[in-house]
């Protein structure tokens, strides 16, 4: 619902008089900026290195008032985007504006505008009028809720406003066949053309989105969002809030954030950032793995070998790739890993005495207690560095011991020598001699029982992780005592060839880095460096529930936030089909499920159109429903040359330049055939054309090729979906996935072509 004239000028003097005030602060902060800095160079200068106490005052202070000025140069274009007025049982009403940070008055100490994050501005997002409350660190404040108002400030100045009225709360309208009705001010951030970055949407979440963000911390939150839902975005404004909420225990570097690709990685980069979220860790599975497991070398990726299987250049060893990376990703791979530690824990357990010179320091039965009983719950190694360290708090008691039992031997001869031998020469050298035997092997044995107690744990711990799953697939005891099926076993046969093969090639395939990942885990623990306190996980349908595991075992509390889409698994083979089943094999009760079902991105024709590939997968979701935001239906195009298609495709560049819109991604099913393409496109487009590859790092996205398996996350103003004929897209559910990934990218405008039998995916 719009404002009335005089509504308007009241709040266009608001924004007025609240960015003089921000320009007032910026003058105030740059001065006390300068003035720090300045002192601070000056102490830099008279210290030359050394410690000064002042100095780190000095510099703690100027990061947190140069932040507050960086702040407030963000906010002086647009403050804020939102207000509410609330009233507080037995208070007065009043007005709240809400935005992307929060601002005070130093001076007075009033907030000017609350934080988006804040407890109150949760009424923004999800109150609803009359009656309403929200949860404060205190308690629940009750009280309310009379106004919603929605702010659209473009370059400074607001150009309109609309309050939330009943019309506009998500109603059901007969001749929209069920699409939801949305506000106006939605509509309108929506149609708004893609940029190369994702951007915050703080101004527009949803009250289901909103719940997702402000959901509590210590779960294992899987998120299953329809394509355009915002799952991805929802997920890092998560990161944003928890960092708010838990400030004094949570810090951007105990943050993890797991992308798909390095392209993606760098679409995302800017929304962080954007928020006032700095450090956060960002790395694909495949890097983060090398890292924590210290080896260099190639990657075959999970798209490399899509784009194989695709291409059909496994077609004869199809079977047992997929069925062998399929093994490689379940829990029941995991447990055969278990099983083979627990026989690595029984053999540890084949220990001796730690003994100097026949003397006993630790006894075995001691050692094997605190291994197998007292410390079980530590990794192997960890066990035993916790063994070692306790013992070293004793062995100088125990070496003293056995000092004095070697002192007593020797006072026993010396006593019985000067007892049967007459005082004189003879006698006073068997006695020095009797000393210095006492004294030497004191000596000997103080230095030996170092170097044995060093040398019993060395060779206790197991060091190579590479080494361990190697043996791990090649010792036929271990395998007759953890492999019980015939077909598992001539899988693990296998990737024991295929993993020693790559080895000696310097190549490892993603598949294996969950095993090695968790030997090392289990083996000699989580190193310190990629421990967690959150892990953000994107398109988690592509994940195996084992990397799903591993990756649980980096955190504290199963505090993780995992998105995706089970309707976009295109890695059919190995990712996860069911969202309870990971549930409940992975996260027992420390799990989480919610379901986004709107879809922000598309117009509804195009959801529409994409729902209809969902419909025919073999999952049961909830169609994505679309926001009502109407535009042109799809058009399902049909060449025959490609010097016609690449005619056809500058057309529909002009149409989308007429609209104002600039990012047009021609999809492609594989690399090779997108490769192909932009020969097509050279030689007889006006216009150049970028492939996208999955080793780029940087996104432009005006006019550009892209394998559809690469899209996913993705958007563009227009797609062009390139040769949708029976060949490529046939009636199983890989393309099924594939196809309704690459449906769902557009916001505006979607071409479908076809050359020869259309397929049977998109016919009526």
């Amino acid at each position: 619902m719009a404002l009335d004239s005089e509504q308007m000028k009241l709040e266009r003097e608001n924004l007025r008089n609240t960015k003089s005030w921000i320009e007032d602060e910026i003058l105030k902060n740059e001065e006390e900026d300068r003035e720090l800095k300045s002192r601070i160079d000056d102490l830099r200068k008279q210290t030359k290195g050394k410690y000064n106490e002042e100095l780190e005052t000095k510099e703690k202070l100027y990061q947190i008032t140069h932040k507050n000025l960086e702040k407030y140069m963000e906010a002086k274009e647009q403050p804020y985007f939102g207000r509410i007025d609330f009233r507080e049982y037995r208070r007065d009403k009043e007005s709240f504006y809400i935005g992307k940070f929060g601002l005070g008055d130093m001076a007075t100490g009033d907030e000017k505008v609350i934080d988006w994050r804040s407890p109150l501005a949760d009424l923004y997002y999800s109150g609803t009028y009359g009656d309403s409350f929200y949860r404060a660190p205190i308690g629940v404040i009750s009280g309310d809720l009379s106004l919603k108002r929605k702010f659209l400030v473009r370059n400074g100045e607001l150009v309109d406003a609309f309050d939330e009225g009943i019309n506009e709360i998500i109603l059901k309208s007969g001749n929209e066949e069920g699409n939801a009705l949305i506000d106006e001010y939605l509509r309108i951030n929506l149609e708004e053309s893609v940029s190369s970055k994702l951007k915050d949407v703080v101004a527009t979440i949803q009250k289901e989105q909103n719940d997702v963000i402000r959901a509590e911390k210590n779960t294992a939150l899987i998120v299953q969002g329809s394509a355009g839902s915002g799952k991805t975005t929802v997920a890092l404004h998560r990161l944003a809030y928890l960092l708010y909420k838990y400030k004094e225990k949570l810090d951007g570097k105990d943050i993890l954030v797991i992308a798909p690709n390095k392209l993606f990685l760098d679409y995302i980069s800017d929304v962080l950032p954007d928020l006032g979220v700095g450090n956060v860790k960002q790395n694909t599975f495949e890097d983060m793995a090398f890292e924590v497991l210290g080896i260099k070398g190639k990657v075959l990726t999970k798209d490399k070998k899509l784009s194989a299987i695709l291409e059909e250049k496994y077609e004869e060893n199809l079977e047992i790739i997929t069925e062998s990376s399929n093994l490689r990703g379940t829990i029941d791979y995991k447990n055969l890993i278990d099983k083979y530690i627990q026989i690595i824990e029984i053999k540890d357990l084949e220990v001796e005495d730690i003994k100097v010179k026949n003397y006993t320091l630790f006894e075995a039965e001691e050692i094997k207690r605190l291994y197998g009983k007292d410390m079980a719950h530590l990794s192997l190694n960890n066990r035993k560095d916790e063994i070692k360290r306790y013992f070293t708090l004793k062995i100088n008691e125990k070496i003293n011991n056995i000092l004095e039992r070697i002192d007593f031997s020797f006072e026993y001869q010396i006593s019985r020598t000067k007892r049967t031998m007459e005082d004189g020469v003879e006698r006073r050298k068997k006695l020095t001699e009797l000393y210095n035997d006492r004294d030497v092997k004191k000596k000997e044995l103080k230095m030996e029982a170092k170097r044995s107690f060093e040398e019993y744990f060395t060779k206790w711990k197991q060091v190579d992780t590479q080494k361990l799953y190697i043996n791990f697939l090649s010792n036929e005891e271990i395998l007759k005592e953890t492999v019980i099926s015939k077909d598992v076993k001539k899988i693990v046969d296998h990737i024991r060839t295929e993993f020693i093969d790559n080895f000696g090639k310097g190549i490892i395939d993603s598949d294996d880095l969950p095993s090695m990942m968790y030997l090392k885990f289990k083996i000699e623990g989580v190193p310190d460096k990629h421990k967690y306190k959150h892990i953000v996980i994107d398109e988690a349908q592509d994940y195996s529930p084992f990397q799903i595991a591993v990756i649980a075992e980096m955190v504290s509390n199963y505090s993780l936030t995992i998105v995706g889409d089970i309707g976009q698994g295109i890695y059919y083979y190995r990712g996860i089909q069911d969202w309870e089943k990971l549930i409940d094999k992975v996260f027992k009760d420390k799990g989480t499920y919610v379901q986004l079902t709107q879809s922000y991105r598309s117009t509804v024709e195009i959801i529409d159109f994409a729902n209809k590939v969902l419909a025919l997968q073999e999952n049961k979701l909830k169609p994505a429903t679309p926001v009502l935001r109407h535009g042109k239906a799809p058009e399902v195009l049909e060449f025959n040359t490609n010097k016609e298609f690449a005619a056809r495709v500058d057309k529909i560049v002009e149409e989308v330049e007429k609209i104002n819109k600039k990012s047009v991604a021609i999809i492609g099913r594989t690399y090779e055939e997108c490769k192909k393409i932009k020969e097509y496109m050279k030689k007889y487009s006006n216009h150049k054309w970028d492939v996208i590859k999955d080793t780029d790092k940087n996104l432009k996205l005006e006019k550009i090729i892209i394998p559809s398996y690469m899209t996913k996350g993705l958007e563009f103003d227009c797609s062009i979906i390139y040769n949708c004929n029976e060949a490529s897209y046939s009636d199983n559910e890989l393309d099924k996935k594939i196809l309704y990934v690459a449906l769902t990218r557009a916001l505006h405008l979607e071409y479908i072509f076809y050359s020869g039998e259309k397929s049977k995916l998109i016919s009526d």
